[in-house]
C-alpha cells in the first residue's frame, strides 16, 4: 500500500484521537478508504462517518480546528452533522450520521462490514473493498463511479 506523506500525517495527528474520543464505531470512507484498500486514489482529506452523537462530540473537542468557513457541496444529495476540522497533512472531514437521498427520500449510509487497516501501527478503520464499492456507486457521483473502479481493479 503506497499511501502519500499527507495522509500518513493527518492519520498518525487524528486516528489515535479518534479511538480515545469517539464512544460509537465510525470509520474511514471516501478517497482515503480507498486508497488505503491499496487503489491509487487520490486523496485530498480524510473522510469520516461517524455518529451524530461523536460528530457533536468532536466538534466540542476540537474548536480550534474547525473551519467554519467550509461548506460541503451536495447538500441535496447528502446531509449529515457536518465538520471540517485542519489537520496536519489534510483536512478531516466528519459526517455524523450521514444519509444519502436517494428515490423514496433520505436513507442512513451504513457500513455492514468494517475491516482495519496498518499505518504505522495505527488501527484504521475501512469498509471492506466490496462494501467500499457498494457505498461509492450508491452515491452515483462521478468521482466515486470512478473510485469503485480503481477498487474493483484490485
Amino acid at each position: 500500500m503506497q499511501l502519500g506523506p499527507a495522509l500518513r500525517e493527518v492519520i498518525a495527528a487524528s486516528v489515535p484521537l479518534l479511538h480515545a474520543h469517539c464512544l460509537d464505531p465510525w470509520v474511514v470512507i471516501g478517497s482515503a478508504a480507498c486508497a488505503l484498500a491499496g487503489a491509487p486514489a487520490e486523496v485530498a482529506d480524510l473522510d469520516l462517518l461517524t455518529s451524530a452523537a461523536d460528530a457533536q462530540r468532536l466538534t466540542a473537542l476540537w474548536p480550534s480546528r474547525l473551519d467554519s468557513s467550509y461548506t460541503p457541496a451536495g447538500a441535496d444529495r447528502f446531509r449529515s452533522h457536518f465538520a471540517r476540522f485542519r489537520f496536519p497533512g489534510m483536512p478531516l472531514e466528519v459526517m455524523g450520521g450521514l444519509e444519502l437521498n436517494q428515490a423514496g427520500g433520505w436513507r442512513p449510509v451504513r457500513v455492514n462490514e468494517i475491516v482495519h487497516v496498518q499505518v504505522a501501527d495505527i488501527a484504521v478503520p475501512i469498509p471492506s473493498r466490496a462494501e467500499q464499492i457498494r457505498i461509492l456507486e450508491s452515491f452515483d457521483r462521478p468521482k466515486d463511479r470512478a473510485r469503485a473502479e480503481l477498487l474493483r481493479a484490485l
